[in-house]
This record gives C-alpha cells, structure tokens and sequence, in this order.
C-alpha cells in the first residue's frame, strides 16, 4: 500500500485507463452477467469504467459487504444512485439492495505473485466467499504490474485468480503460474462462469426510479472528495464540488478506449509465443 501510495496521480489515471481497455477488450463474455466489484480504496484499481461498459451491455453489478467477520461476504446489487454507507475500512456498501451471487468477480489486489495469488487486506473475507460459493464465480485480480511479487506465500486456504490483469498485460494463471496473453486469445477462451444471469426488466426500472427521484446522488459523486484533486491529473486547485462534478462527468462520458502494448508486453507475448512453438 505504502509503494502504491507513491504513484504518481497522472502515472496512475494512465495505467488505470490501461486497465480498463484490457477488461473491456478482453472479457466481451462478461456482458450478461452480475459482475461482483469493489469501490476503489487508497489508490486501488478504479474498476468503476470497465463496470458501466458492461452494464450498458446488459450487465449487472454488486458490491461486496461484510455482514459476518467470520463468514463469506454478501454481494448487494449497485448502479449510479444507489443509497450507500461506509463498510468496513470506511469503503462504502449499498444499502438493502437485492443479495445476488455474482458470475464473476473483479477483485483489487495490493499485490500478486507468479503463480497467481492475491495479497489483500489480511482478513481473509474473499478466500472464504470464494470457497464456498458453488460453483465458484470466475476471478479477475486487477492490479499495477509494480506490485508484482516473486511470491506471496500463499496458505492453505489462499485460492489464485482465474486471470490477473494489469496495465502491462492480461495473464491468465494456469497449473499456478502466469500466462500472458493477448485481448484477443482472452476474448476467444470464452471462460465458463457460473451462471448465465439476464438482468431483470423490474430491477432496470426500479433502478432508473431510483435516479429520477433521488434529490441528488449518493454514489459515486458523494464520495468524490475522498479521491485527491489531482486524481483524474487535474489541477489541485479544485474545490470539492468541482472535483465532484468532474467526478460525475468522467463516470457518465468517458469511453475506454483500445489497450496499447509497450515494449515488456510486445516481449513477455513474443517470448510465450516461441516457447509454445518450442
């Protein structure tokens, strides 16, 4: 937390617009599905964008919430306006929204290692959710490839991700060990996941209710000025509306856009490539 708290704010929104493209491009197979994701926390992966392409494409998401200090987490349905309230670390929750089970899970990562296995926070609250939904949902880690580790080492109750995505490439983790690939190859796994969940026409409607009758938002604009000024790269000088504002308008307009490969991409594909031919 300590190294990604040092990031740059501009290095960070880049690397984060790096990230979002890589989802978009390469999980076309979550439009569909209840896609369970966190709020992003002290300099996380803001996975907030890759989640509203996908719900525009019939998608739902869900925030996790710890209703138990011992048990599995419970995943609550969340869209823009949703009534919220902090959880634990201060994150925010929805609020008595329909308890789902997601397909698929994009969990933020203070670090991983090469065989796939996630640090977090020390509670231990995913692994068990993990366990004991059946079937298990499909995993993503998103996290900055500076956070890369040789090893966290994992327990016995510690379960790898399906695939980590940072914003130097897409790995997909298989006999416990990363596996870079392309947008493309990604995309073409079509991944199986738990349940082929349609959204429901009365949630959509309650939820277009919910935004036409609320006085004001209460997520995501309220939480705005909890992100430093300079967040998105803008100038420190704005003041907590404006910065709300922006807030709003970035998560409304922007659209991701197509991943770009540098160099240690380009050499990490070339070098999988050539020992498969191998």
């Amino acid at each position: 937390m300590i190294r990604r708290g040092r990031f740059e704010p501009d290095q960070r929104c880049r690397w984060n617009d790096e990230i979002t493209a890589r989802l978009v491009h390469g999980f076309p197979q979550l439009v569909g599905k209840t896609i369970a994701f966190c709020w992003p926390y002290k300099g996380e992966v803001d996975v907030r964008f890759a989640i509203r392409h996908f719900r525009e494409r019939g998608a739902r998401a869900a925030m996790p919430a710890v209703v138990d200090p011992n048990g599995p987490l419970e995943f609550r349905l969340w869209w823009p306006g949703t009534a919220m309230e902090p959880g634990v670390l201060g994150i925010p929750i929805p609020v008595e929204t329909e308890v789902v089970i997601p397909d698929v899970a994009i969990v933020p990562m203070n670090g991983f290692d090469e065989r796939g296995y996630r640090l977090g926070y020390g509670g231990g609250y995913f692994d068990r959710t993990l366990a004991a939904l059946n079937p298990r949902p499909l995993v993503i880690g998103v996290s900055f490839e500076a956070l890369r580790l040789p090893t966290i080492y994992p327990q016995l109750h510690d379960i790898p991700m399906n695939f980590v995505a940072t914003e130097a490439a897409i790995y997909q983790v298989r006999r416990e060990e990363l596996r870079p690939i392309t947008e493309e190859e990604c995309a073409s796994l079509a991944p199986e996941t738990s349940v082929d969940r349609k959204p429901e026409p009365e949630t959509r409607g309650t939820c277009a209710k919910v935004l036409a009758e609320a006085p004001g938002y209460s997520s995501p604009p309220c939480y705005a000025h909890e992100f430093a000024a300079d967040y998105f790269g803008e100038l420190a000088s704005r003041s907590r509306d404006e910065s709300m504002t922006r807030h709003v308008t970035l998560l409304e307009e922007k659209e991701p856009r197509q991943p770009r490969r540098d160099r240690r991409t380009e050499e990490l594909l070339r070098g999988h490539v050539e020992a498969k031919e191998s």
